[in-house]
């Protein structure tokens, strides 16, 4: 019997580090010096995306004499059925490996490192300059088709999404692919971001309401984020207290068994 009281001390020590706690769960959280009903300044402006490689591009032109403009719009032929998403695809302007896109009658335009405002201004420049007067009145539209991004770990829907806004943050994300099971690791969630130089791995702590001034806090296209599991499914403990508790129940009567086994032979 005097196997009980260590075998009661290294039971409560599991419990007591095993289960997942309400802090590891709840997103957000304010620290102590925070106020949750206080006002918290919060970067609501993110800098301009710059165009990346195999960036897709939605660009419409519009004027007064809607036939003048046709043959620079996109005509949109296929199957009829198709999503918004083939549609895209089909009729979009992707950035090549050079960093252009490719635009009827005006050819190659270099936008790599461009703003999507920039590449607006550059593409009516060029129109104004070889094909309309300023009383065709052209109104260029140029956004991004998307915000696309791969999420992939511990999450309840892994995989590529797409989300068309011009800003979403990685809460939007998440939430649109299915939220973070309870096993899943929010204080440190690692985003993979591409640049021209190549790609930067990012960290952020989404437990913390102070992550919403991240610089990361908003995703960017081709964004790969990446959750890892909490340490107590890699030791495959309860995820509550109650799961725990009864994982170590059952433990504490195996031993026990096979003490008395022992102690009776």
């Amino acid at each position: 019997m005097k196997f009980y009281p260590l075998l009661l001390v290294i039971c409560f020590g599991l419990m007591a580090t095993s289960c997942i706690t309400t802090k590891q769960l709840t997103y957000l959280q304010p620290s102590e010096e925070q106020q949750v009903d206080s006002l918290i300044s919060l970067q609501k402006s993110q800098p301009p995306y710059r165009l990346q490689i195999n960036d897709l591009l939605s660009i419409r032109v519009k004027a007064l004499d809607q036939e003048t403009v046709g043959f620079f719009n996109p005509i949109g032929e296929g199957n009829p059925n198709a999503t918004t998403e083939e549609r895209l695809y089909r009729d979009g302007f992707v950035v090549d490996r050079h960093g252009n896109i490719r635009i009827p009658s005006l050819g190659e335009v270099p936008v790599l490192g461009m703003t999507v405002e920039e590449v607006r201004k550059d593409i009516e420049e060029r129109l104004l300059k070889d094909y309309f007067k300023e009383e065709a009145q052209i109104f260029v539209t140029v956004k991004l088709a998307g915000i696309r991004y791969t999420i992939a770990g511990e999450i309840n829907g892994p995989g590529s999404n797409i989300i068309y806004r011009d800003q979403v943050s990685i809460m939007e994300a998440i939430a649109n692919s299915g939220d973070i099971p309870v096993t899943g690791d929010k204080s440190d969630v690692i985003i993979i971001r591409q640049y021209p130089i190549g790609q930067k791995v990012h960290h952020i702590n989404l437990n913390d309401l102070n992550a919403m001034n991240s610089p990361y806090y908003y995703i960017q296209p081709n964004d790969l984020i990446l959750i890892n599991p909490l340490p107590q499914k890699a030791i495959g403990s309860g995820t509550t207290g109650l799961q725990t508790f009864r994982d170590i129940v059952l433990v504490l009567t195996a031993a026990t068994t096979t003490i008395l086994l022992f102690i009776s032979l």
